[in-house]
């Protein structure tokens, strides 16, 4: 493992552009194998190529720039992701938008009717849990 630390040493590496790469290149190259379809391998082969260039790269500026655009595009729906999944997993609470501002609000279930106010704009509404 000593050999590969110094083939390494001053390389890049992997951040989430290239684990998008790598995803994209699975996808193309199962999706490849069952269409038989050229085009799919081709760009799997390149999505693959792309993400061994840029971990093994030693242009380190440009390639943490490609990766701020890519999490600039990406960074929402990561986001969004990330807020589902945490909501999907809290058995506790049920979370209600305010009618008023959109503030997402979250409130204990189980409690029957109750009276909401909002922290932003301050609106109370009733909402049953």
């Amino acid at each position: 493992m000593d050999w590969m630390r110094r083939m390494m040493y001053g390389r890049y590496g992997v951040d989430q552009l290239n684990f998008f790469l790598l995803g994209v290149y699975f996808v193309c190259y199962l999706l490849s194998g069952l269409l038989r379809l050229r085009l799919l391998s081709r760009l799997a082969a390149v999505c693959l190529l792309l993400a061994l260039y840029r971990a093994l790269s030693r242009q380190l500026d440009r390639r943490r720039a490609e990766n701020d655009q890519f999490l600039e595009l990406a960074g929402p729906m990561i986001h969004r992701y990330n807020v589902n999944k945490c909501r999907r997993r809290d058995k506790e609470h049920l979370y209600f938008k305010c009618p008023n501002c959109g503030q997402q609000l979250r409130v204990p279930k189980g409690k029957g009717r109750i009276s909401i106010t909002c922290r932003s704009c301050g609106v109370t509404f009733e909402e049953k849990t």
